[in-house]
């Protein structure tokens, strides 16, 4: 059937398949093939091969003058066939391309998908693979973007919101039916709107690489929601793109991802993806042949030293990528780079990132991967987010990464958390608030290293958090053996639904008081998707599996008040650089910068509920409430142009115990104070205090205070007065 081709030689650069405007330039790698054949589908499925004969440096390759986009291929690789020695090519099993741009079709779990027969794996399969399998396809890729350009803010000025394509939007009213779940909903008008009144800067996206459906899942009529099981780097997950529903309408999910990066940016909002280039959708030695096992197996994956057929597994999923190979090394940089340059985006967060660093076997904070980030003109310069952890010894490495990356603070969460529901954690709880320099400042980096995040998507979401004790995934068929069990939350009296309105206030002020903590923080916050809304769960802390409304965002049960509330909240941290710093807090002095002779406080200062000041020996007696005082005079930054940043004096009191009286500190800190957020609602009317003034801060409340302008100098309360009013105040 080649005859009816016209075959070019091609060039062995870049790899994949790429449209010129006139034809398609096909390349592929294998250092272990003796032939690789080019496949072409129709849309019947009917197959056309074409033999590449052209070599160079082991990249496959020709050009093919009649191929358009839209075009459907896949590879069959001829080379030898020796599970034990790591080698396992079958030309009878079709091949996804590993630098595909698009996908279309999925597949269906046939045994022909497998390289063994069932029942008997050292058998060996050559049924053909090809009915049963996805296929790459050839895409346009010419785009208008209209000037679009990275937003690039600086980390101190994000906020980034954790977020599901389809969770979020497959049950939105506003959006309509045919765009619920895709990349055209995130897009949608009525999306972004909701995102820029929480005054978010970031949306980071659940896995969005084309991924696959696992069998043991459908078996039990569940699907992959989470998506963590990548089969293609390049290519936006088909099942989210409206536009790529069609059978005319083949690869056109990349122009709706980059239609909704567009989107998003024209609002000022960036875009974050969450990859997964720790492992693949192939799984172990028992897994199917899809792409990569059978291109050149030991290249791409960490094969057992002394019986490769077996894969070293640092993820739980079966296997390990091979970030010692050059080729796969590649392969994590050049997909990185296409979705900078080509697709827009604006940073990655990398989910198991310790696996990344596992160039031998102990993770190794410089190993050849973050080498070649750190050099690369393009990925160095966007947001990189380390997930700091995998299931291998030595995995957990919250503060190991290297300086300019940033990192899921899982330390924050666990602080925050303990703290909130009641446990003993004083002085680590203060360490978080200010920004964790224990785990970051030693290795020059700032703040915004650590990503706060009280929730994610993998746990409790906020509003659980406060209402159950124990998770409940017996929905996902594991008879709730899954899913973390030791979840720092707390039930507040019932667990799950109630109608007690006093636990209800108190599970509305513990949910207030987690938001206003992040928002606040120092650090990058990061909020998951529906929280503000009071999305539930039904105490399911390990959603992978629920594609359904169990996960998905109900709009229609939003918490109004508590939107509002995050939303204020938020506003405050915009508005105000003080909790957003650049650098530490010093716990020095601070000049006041017009040169004044008055009184001089330090940057930062923790205070006793009297007023009184820390003292060292303070933070182990137990005592389970603090002040916080931020002097505006102590950012020790300068804006764009230049000058030093001065704002205005906060206070925070943070009160985990029962009812407690608060005085204020003497007018050296400020002659009065405004309330600005009062989440146990105790606060006078007038919401001002005097200097060295006492009042009642509520059982598991907290409150926010600015210093107060003289009437000469117009307040700015718009921010208190919409908490206030969030709180029903």
């Amino acid at each position: 059937m080649e005859d009816k081709v016209e075959v070019w030689p091609g060039r062995a650069y870049p790899l994949g398949a790429t449209f010129d405007g006139s034809g398609t330039n096909f390349a592929l790698f294998s250092e272990v093939a003796e032939k690789v054949e080019l496949c072409l589908f129709d849309a019947d499925g009917a197959e056309t091969r074409v033999e590449l004969t052209e070599v160079d440096a082991y990249v496959w390759h020709c050009y093919l003058p009649s191929v358009q986009p839209g075009q459907r291929y896949g590879y069959r690789v001829h080379g030898p066939w020796d599970p034990e020695n790591g080698l396992r090519c079958n030309p009878n099993k079709l091949l996804l391309d590993p630098y595909a741009k698009a996908t279309a079709g999925e597949i269906d779990w046939d045994q022909a998908l497998f390289s063994y027969n069932f029942g008997d794996e050292d058998s060996r399969n050559d049924d053909d693979s090809a009915p049963h399998m996805t296929h790459g396809v050839v895409i346009n890729p010419f785009f208008d973007w209209e000037g679009d350009r990275r937003l690039d803010y600086p980390y101190n000025k994000t906020f980034i919101y954790e977020a599901h394509v389809k969770g979020l939007t497959e049950l939105h009213p506003d959006v309509p039916e045919e765009q619920r779940g895709t990349y055209a909903g995130i897009a949608h008008p009525a999306i972004i709107e909701h995102l820029t009144k929480l005054g978010v800067t970031a949306i980071e996206l659940m896995p969005v690489h084309q991924f696959v459906q696992d069998s043991t899942l459908l078996d039990q009529g569940l699907r992959n929601y989470w998506g963590y099981n990548t089969l293609g780097f390049f290519a936006p997950h088909a099942d989210y793109s409206a536009a790529a529903r069609g059978e005319d309408a083949v690869g056109q999910q990349v122009q709706e991802f980059k239609a909704m990066v567009k989107a998003l940016h024209e609002a000022g909002i960036e875009v974050i993806l969450d990859v997964v280039y720790n492992h693949t959708a192939e799984g172990n030695h028992l897994g199917p042949t899809l792409s990569f096992k059978g291109i050149d197996n030991a290249a791409y994956y960490r094969l057992v030293e002394d019986d490769q057929r077996y894969y070293m597994d640092y993820t739980g999923t079966g296997n390990s990528l091979n970030v010692r190979h050059p080729h796969s090394l590649q392969l994590l940089m050049d997909s990185l780079r296409y979705w900078v340059t080509e697709m827009h985006v604006d940073g990655f967060r990398f989910d198991l990132a310790s696996t990344l660093a596992r160039e031998f076997y102990d993770v190794d904070r410089l190993s050849t991967f973050f080498e070649l980030v750190q050099q690369d003109p393009v990925v160095s310069q966007v947001k990189l987010i380390a997930e700091p952890w995998d299931i291998g010894p030595g995995g957990y490495q919250v503060g190991g990464f290297p300086p300019q990356w940033t990192e899921w603070n899982g330390k924050y969460r666990d602080t925050v958390r303990d703290f909130w529901r009641g446990e003993p954690s004083l002085g680590e709880f203060a360490s978080r608030l200010a920004g964790s320099s224990d785990l970051y400042e030693h290795s020059g980096r700032r703040p915004f290293a650590s990503i706060n995040f009280v929730t994610a998507h993998d746990g409790f979401t906020l509003r659980d958090l406060v209402s159950y004790d124990e998770k409940h995934n017996e929905a996902n068929g594991e008879d709730n053996n899954d899913g973390e069990s030791h979840n720092r939350s707390w039930n507040h009296g019932a667990e799950g639904p109630t109608d007690d309105p006093e636990i209800l206030a108190a599970r509305a002020r513990a949910q207030r008081n987690f938001i206003a903590t992040l928002l606040l923080s120092q650090g990058v916050p990061m909020l998951l998707h529906g929280d503000e809304l009071g999305r539930t769960q039904q105490g399911n802390n390990n959603t992978y599996a629920q594609d359904n409304e169990l996960s998905w965002v109900h709009w229609d049960e939003a918490d109004r008040p508590l939107i509002e509330f995050t939303a204020a909240v938020s506003r405050l941290r915009r508005e105000h650089p003080t909790f957003r710093r650049k650098r530490f807090f010093t716990g020095g002095e601070v000049r006041v910068p017009s040169g004044g002779e008055g009184d001089r406080l330090n940057d930062i200062v923790w205070l006793h509920l009297d007023g009184r000041p820390m003292e060292d020996g303070d933070w182990t007696d137990g005592a389970q409430a603090l002040g916080m005082y931020l002097n505006g005079h102590g950012i020790a930054g300068r804006d764009d142009r230049g000058q030093p940043i001065v704002d205005d004096h906060f206070l925070l009191y943070f009160n985990a115990d029962g009812e407690a009286s608060v005085t204020l500190p003497p007018d050296e800190y400020a002659d009065a104070w405004d309330v600005v957020i009062d989440t146990g609602g105790s606060a006078d009317d007038d919401g001002t205090y005097k200097a060295g003034a006492s009042f009642t801060l509520p059982h598991r409340s907290m409150m926010v205070l600015r210093e107060h302008h003289e009437p000469e100098v117009e307040p700015d309360l718009s921010v208190a007065a919409s908490v206030a009013q969030a709180q029903g105040r």
